[in-house]
């Protein structure tokens, strides 16, 4: 007969003895529901806060803009005639009234005299109708006949006198004759341009805003221009379109500035910024902002019974460090760690950032900690001079 071995023998028992518990073991243990869960004890949760009081920010625009000048026109000709003389040379300084251009008159002084002699011959003789009239030695209808030939006299010296005028174009306002196109001998049309007047001691900076911006913006806000060669020139606003452009959905800005110097800037560009209201506003981490369940940015902050809020902010200025919003309560006692740990109504337990720093043990005279800590930036300057 074949003897057993023992590792066999030892491994049925198990096998066995597996059986036998599984079979009569107590199934009451075993349970369909869960069991309760512990109650959550809010008052050991601990988060870090810090104290701040709101600080006075004055939020900026910044957008870029083309420079024109504040009065320009094109100088057309109204009647036809030959250039005959240029009295003002390109570039320069001209005052209103001042004599541009002189065109051929066609004998226009000599018709303009034999039309005003005229004028006087129809003005004596209804004088004098008037006088008849009021004695009945005329009718009615010859002193109307002499009043309507008055008339037509006066109507023609004043045409001559504007045909006159129009051969000898004037300077509308005070500027520089910046283009003159034409040359002795040329002959204009009416509604031909022959040049261009520019008044360039102030400027325009024109721009366009996105519908987030112009809700901002009022008249008289300063702007200050910064030029490509780093200049500026200061102004303040003074027009915003009530009505945005289709294409773009943007409002058309101008600004009016200042150009003592004269400077030749008119159609370039430039950088506008707008300075608008100051606003009390909290400095925090973009890391701190999260959404509320409206969607909006919201941060969340301890009320004075240490429970855990959230309130909807709105922001008006933000770079890579620093976050400025404005809607907190002053003073803010704001969570600066722990705020994903806890929720909305909770009672937490808070610690200032001076508390939590000071419990950490120092390591700044310690010999084994090697310093990862970058230069101070006076001296990298010190060592780059």
């Amino acid at each position: 007969m074949r003897r057993i071995p023992f590792s066999y023998a030892l491994a049925s028992l198990l096998v066995l003895a597996l059986v036998i518990w599984l079979a009569f073991g107590n199934f009451q243990r075993f349970q369909t529901t869960p069991p309760d869960a512990t109650p959550r004890s809010d008052a050991g949760s601990r988060v870090e806060i810090v104290v701040q009081q709101s600080t006075p920010f004055i939020p900026q625009q910044i957008i870029q803009g083309q420079l024109t000048a504040e009065r320009e026109t094109t100088l057309r000709a109204n009647v036809a005639g030959f250039v005959t003389d240029k009295p003002v040379a390109q570039g320069s300084h001209v005052e209103a009234g001042d004599t541009l251009l002189v065109l051929d008159n066609d004998a226009l002084p000599e018709q303009l005299q034999q039309a005003q002699d005229e004028l006087a011959v129809a003005q004596a003789e209804y004088a004098g109708a008037r006088n008849l009239r009021e004695r009945q030695l005329i009718s009615q209808p010859e002193l109307l006949r002499l009043q309507s030939a008055l008339s037509a006299s006066a109507a023609q010296v004043a045409q001559l006198q504007n045909q006159l005028d129009d051969s000898r174009p004037i300077a509308p306002f005070e500027g520089v004759l910046n283009r003159v196109q034409v040359e002795l001998g040329d002959l204009l049309q009416p509604g031909e341009e022959w040049g261009q007047l520019v008044d360039d001691r102030r400027l325009k900076g024109a721009a366009w805003v996105s519908q987030q911006q112009v809700g901002d913006l009022s008249i008289g806000l300063p702007v200050t221009a910064r030029l490509l060669n780093g200049d500026h020139l200061e102004g303040e606003l003074t027009h915003i379109s009530n009505r945005a452009e289709e294409a773009t959905r943007s409002f058309y800005i101008e600004a009016t500035l200042d150009n003592p110097a004269g400077k030749r800037l008119a159609g370039g560009s430039a950088e506008l910024t707008i300075t608008l209201p100051p606003r009390q506003v909290h400095t925090l981490s973009p890391a701190l902002l999260s959404l509320n369940s409206n969607g909006q940015l919201a941060v969340k902050h301890l009320d004075d019974n240490n429970q855990v809020q959230q309130t909807a902010v709105e922001m008006v200025s933000a770079d890579i460090q620093r976050a400025y919003v404005t809607g907190l309560p002053d003073p803010l006692r704001l969570i600066t760690l722990g705020a994903g740990m806890v929720d909305v109504g909770q009672t937490v337990v808070p610690v200032t950032a001076e508390e939590t720093t000071s419990a950490q043990p120092s390591l700044e005279h310690s010999p084994e900690q090697p310093s990862n800590q970058p230069p101070a930036q006076d001296s990298v300057n010190a060592s780059a001079d």
